[in-house]
């Protein structure tokens, strides 16, 4: 929806939302990147002036589809210095870090699913193992309603437990 103006007519269409995605997805592997890109004496790319164009396409009533195309800029650069046939000074990879980082979360809003999924998947490995311990601390207290009543409300929410010889494990049902 950012790829069009806020007063234009906005194409939805599944090869555009495929499209979108595909971009998604790419900018969102720049940005990543951005912060382990090798540095160099010399950068090929003006990142003050880049910065600027994003400010300016904002400052342009709030111009998403330019902004949105200057940030390809910056993932066509990133690209190149994998690929080494551009450069860029660790002043100016700092730059353009923070840059990509506030123009695509702070301004656009745009949040980044990936890195999000993994966080949460984390989270609830870790909060499952805590469940499992304290419901393997009720059972060895012989107190087996507790015992029950975890494994039962985790079943409810689509977690399964399963006892065995090398402790509990939990799985996800679909």
């Amino acid at each position: 929806m950012l790829q069009a103006n806020y007063r234009s007519i906005l194409d939805f269409s599944n090869t555009a939302l495929l499209a979108s995605e595909k971009g998604f997805n790419r900018m969102m592997d720049a940005y990543r990147y951005s912060s382990q890109l090798p540095v160099s004496s010399t950068s090929s790319f003006s990142v003050s002036e880049w910065r600027q164009r994003c400010y300016d396409a904002m400052n342009d009533d709030f111009n998403s589809p330019i902004l949105i195309a200057t940030l390809f800029e910056a993932v066509k650069f990133i690209t190149g210095i994998k690929e080494g046939t551009e450069q860029i000074t660790a002043k100016d990879k700092e730059l353009l870090h923070t840059s990509m980082h506030d123009f695509i979360f702070d301004v656009l809003g745009l949040l980044d699913t990936t890195v999000s999924n993994q966080d949460n998947s984390e989270k609830l490995s870790g909060t499952v193992e805590l469940l499992i311990k304290l419901r393997a601390e009720a059972r060895n207290n012989k107190d087996f309603a507790t015992s029950d009543q975890i494994r039962d409300q985790l079943m409810a929410l689509g977690i399964q437990l399963k006892d065995g010889k090398e402790g509990t494990v939990f799985t996800l049902e679909d």
